[in-house]
């Protein structure tokens, strides 16, 4: 073995500068027999790599090879199988485990003992030995002495020292001095073995020459000794003196350190008194205010103000630990909390007679204007109160209370004193608030929809004795526009809720002056565009004073009240609720949540608070909207506009607002009465029902949809609803398709090709005309009807002035088509020469100018005025004349070549015939 490793140091390590320290013959466990060697190695150079070398005997000679190589520091655990039995095999973990079976247990424990040597050293007992007896790691502590060749060559390794380029140069010189130095290497080594002896032996004598130096010397260090002991009896008296001092010391430190400590306790003490006075002491100016201070008078509220914050810092004071058992605090608290007391129940009654004195202020001037202004519908002259109840009804408007919420916001800062210091007082203040204001509330917003819905009554009274005597004006509708557009009002905040309700008596009979079949007829009917613009003034009106009523309020419930800027109190109209939906204590959270949740909380109780209030805004609302739709039905379009825009407004602002979300509930009826008018018009269309005795003409409820189109497109102008009206076209467009047909297939005096000619050009030009985009499908279909209906009439018609002709030459082709040869067919006993001259001759040009007139009057009989179709019919049946003469002509040509026959009268005899005709009629 050692052979093998100084052949192995030489021809693998020495190149690579690694010196070889353990070395086993392993082969793989459990596998075929092939011998390597697990060699342990460091590196010569700084800093030292540690390496386990796996070396390889090639196979075609016998140099050696290395063929893996893993870092030590790379190795988890050595596991040795077995510490107490000798036992060749040991596992090493590196990436993946190593099994190997060694030549010997020696070999094995000895390289193990290198491997734990090295990790001991450079890798401060990063690898974990397994299975391996403690005595052989004990061996293995480096000692001086080498129980193993890896254990030797490591301590040869700590040993050997590297000689400098003096010694080397001596070394040289010495060689070069002996002859024999190269050739006789023990004759070297013992001449110089000799010399030093000599040298030894000089020295040894030198030494015994210099014994009486030496006792000399020993002589001095005797004195010196002496002169030690004289110099430490004198540092002993010294250490006794310092340490008097010391004590001395010591007591005068402690007597300071006593001082300084009660200095220290004087400085607190006073510390605490002042900070006592400071913040526990409440001005006598202050004590007064909240005792007997003015809440009437500005300075007497602004003092009180003052006051009830000092009294809330004194009390919110955060005392150290111990305070509260100082007699002094404990009656400053105890005055404290009287005053709290007293001044918050000064100032709930206060507030309960402004609130009281406000709504008997305003209940005073209500009257009963609404009884008399059912008769009269005029204004009230005379009246001083300019914002009274009265002259705003009369005027349509509803009371400002502005100076109700001018005079409570001066009491803002104290109630948020209250809400701070008395929950229950601060309650209690909201809900006489929110009584008093719901009761105030309920008069006027019924008498203010009393009043509207006697103007719309009043209106629609009035169109009907004017009406007759109105025509429809392009004017009209330009005013209905403006009254659309132009009084919309802006919305800028709104917080509440309210339940939907179901309008009372939604379903009673429409009013028949809103058909689509008398829309036509509007001089014969109870609508009026002026009559209609009026009822969109006072629905807009109504909807624009409701809106600042209710902004107004809230802002100023959210600034009296104090919500939504400090953590949140239990809602005083919320608080069964809040019981009813968690009855258990919640759990604390985290602060943003807490935040988040009180503005939520506050938020509720503002929308709760406005739901109280103006509980009855949706109802009279809902009541407003069924009688606007029972006096006409197309009233839900003037409504659905307005709503709309409205509640569009209000959720761009809140979405959960009180007001956008009543109005959005508001909305869902007006809705609901549209596409009821809707279907109404399409049930009116299925019943209608024309006469048997006179022609047809444009049907009623095709001149219907016009106006109502007409009208839709000016209502709906810019409307954020657009897509409703988009789907009740398509309902209708599909219904006057359906029913137009229903009628030509039914009508008896009037052709059906003319009824569906007539209608659909109507409908064709109404929809070219308005150019609404989402009926460009039904118009291309409506130009189609009425392109093939025309058609279709001509032909039919055509067929008359010249049936014998037109006979005679459909036989022509009926024989050309069953095979006979085009030039045979004059040889057809009922088609030959004779035959077609014949027929020819029975249509002189006379004779077809009078087939033509009768004709002429035919169509004029059919066709009506209205629609002015007459000059198209007669023009296409112009063209498809010329076209069968041409027809004729060429078949002549065809069929009876050079018989020189031709018809009595030529393309321009026709041109004229139906010019002459046309100009005669």
């Amino acid at each position: 073995m050692t052979a093998i490793k100084h052949a192995l140091q030489r021809d693998i390590f020495t190149p690579n500068d690694e010196r070889l320290l353990g070395i086993v013959n392993v082969c793989k466990a459990g596998k075929k027999k092939k011998n390597c060697f697990l060699c342990a190695t460091v590196t010569t150079e700084r800093p030292v790599q540690v390496k386990v070398v796996k070396v390889k005997k090639s196979d075609k000679g016998d140099f050696y090879k290395r063929q893996q190589t893993w870092e030590l520091r790379d190795l988890t655990q050595v596991d040795a199988k077995d510490a107490s039995k000798e036992n060749p095999e040991f596992d090493l973990h590196f990436e993946k485990v190593y099994r190997w079976l060694a030549s010997s247990t020696a070999e094995k424990n000895s390289f193990i003992s290198c491997i734990w040597k090295l990790n001991q050293r450079y890798l401060r007992k990063k690898v974990e030995f397994v299975n391996v007896s403690s005595q052989l790691l004990e061996e293995s502590v480096p000692s001086g002495e080498s129980q193993s060749v890896a254990g030797g060559d490591e301590d040869a390794l700590d040993d050997y020292q590297e000689l400098s380029t003096r010694e080397e140069q001596d070394i040289e010189g010495m060689m070069e001095m002996c002859e024999y130095a190269i050739s006789n290497a023990e004759a070297f080594a013992e001449k110089l073995f000799k010399e030093l002896q000599v040298l030894d032996g000089a020295n040894i004598q030198s030494i015994m020459a210099s014994e009486k130096q030496v006792n000399i010397l020993m002589q001095l260090l005797d004195e010196a000794l002496g002169e030690v002991d004289t110099i430490e009896g004198k540092l002993s008296s010294y250490e006794e003196m310092l340490q008097s001092v010391k004590e001395q010391m010591d007591q005068i430190s402690q007597s300071n350190r006593l001082i300084q400590i009660s200095n220290t306790n004087n400085g607190k003490l006073l510390d605490e008194i002042q900070f006592l006075v400071n913040y526990m002491d409440l001005s006598k100016g202050h004590i007064r205010a909240l005792q007997e201070g003015d809440l009437t008078s500005p300075k007497g509220i602004e003092a009180c103000i003052n006051a009830s914050e000092a009294l809330l810092q004194c009390m919110n004071v955060t005392l150290q630990p111990g305070h509260d058992k100082l007699m002094a605090v404990k009656q400053q608290q105890l005055l404290f909390a009287d005053l709290r007391d007293t001044f918050a129940r000064r100032l709930t009654n206060h507030l309960n007679n402004v609130f009281v004195h406000q709504f008997n202020h305003f209940s005073h001037f209500k009257m009963t204007i609404p009884q008399f202004y059912r008769s009269s519908c005029l204004s009230l002259p005379g009246h001083d109160q300019s914002s009274t109840l009265s002259q705003h009804t009369a005027e349509l408007t509803l009371p400002k209370h502005s100076p109700l919420h001018r005079d409570l916001l001066r009491y803002a800062k104290l109630m948020e004193w209250l809400k701070n210091t008395h929950r229950e007082k601060y309650e209690g203040l909201s809900r006489t608030y929110v009584d008093y204001m719901s009761r105030l509330y309920e008069r006027e917003i019924k008498d203010f929809f009393e009043v509207a819905k006697i103007k719309m009554a009043g209106t629609s009274k009035e169109a009907k004795g004017k009406f007759a005597t109105l025509p429809r004006k392009e004017s009209a509708l330009k005013q209905e526009t403006e009254s659309l557009h132009g009084s919309s009002g802006k919305l800028t905040g709104s917080t509440s809720s309210l339940n939907k309700l179901t309008v009372q008596g939604s379903n009673s009979r429409r009013s028949q002056s809103s058909s689509l079949l008398d829309m036509g007829n509007m001089s014969a009917s109870d609508l009026d565009v002026a009559d209609r613009t009026k009822f969109d003034k006072i629905f807009e009106q109504v909807l624009s004073e409701l809106e600042p009523l209710c902004l107004a309020e809230q802002d100023f419930i959210s600034k009296f009240f104090k919500l939504q800027q400090h953590m949140t109190v239990t809602p005083p109209l919320a608080q069964p609720e809040t019981e009813e939906l968690d009855g258990s204590t919640p759990s604390r959270m985290p602060p943003q949540t807490e935040h988040r949740q009180s503005l939520s909380s506050e938020k509720d109780m503002v929308r709760l608070m406005m739901n109280k209030i103006f509980q009855s805004i949706e109802t009279e609302l809902n009541s407003l909207i069924a009688l606007g739709d029972k006096i006409d039905s197309f009233h839900s379009l003037y409504m659905l506009v307005k709503m709309s825009h409205h509640v569009w407004t209000a959720e761009n602002v809140d979405p959960a607002s009180y007001l956008s979300t009543t109005l959005g509930n508001v909305l869902v009826t007006v809705k609901r009465n549209f596409d009821k008018c809707i279907s109404g018009q399409i049930r009116q269309m299925e019943e209608v029902k024309i006469s048997k005795k006179s022609k047809v003409g444009i049907l009623p409820f095709v001149t219907g949809f016009e106006e109502f189109a007409e009208l839709a497109e000016t209502i709906f102008r810019n409307a954020e609803r657009r897509g409703d009206l988009d789907k009740a076209y398509v309902k209708l467009i599909r219904a006057v398709f359906m029913n137009v047909e229903k009628v030509a297939n039914e009508s008896q005096k009037t052709p059906r090709d003319v009824v569906m000619m007539e209608n659909f050009h109507h409908i064709f030009s109404t929809l070219s005309r308005l150019k609404i985009s989402c009926l460009d499908a039904e118009r291309r279909e409506a130009k189609h009807k009425y392109t093939d209906h025309l058609q279709s009439y001509v032909i039919n018609s055509l067929g008359q002035p010249l049936e014998k002709l037109n006979h005679f030459f459909e036989g022509v082709e009926a024989r050309v088509a069953q095979g006979v040869r085009e030039e045979e067919v004059s040889y057809q006993l009922a088609f030959n020469k004779q035959e077609l001259r014949k027929v020819i001759k029975e249509y002189p040009g006379k004779e077809v100018k009078k087939g033509l007139d009768n004709l002429y009057k035919k169509v004029d009989k059919h066709l009506c005025e209205e629609e002015s179709l007459l000059q198209v019919v007669w023009h296409s049946m112009q063209d498809e004349f010329i076209r069968q003469y041409k027809h004729f002509e060429d078949l002549i040509g065809r069929c009876y070549p050079g018989s020189g026959i031709t018809m009595e009268f030529t393309i321009q005899d026709m041109l004229e015939y139906f010019s002459s005709i046309a100009q005669s009629h």
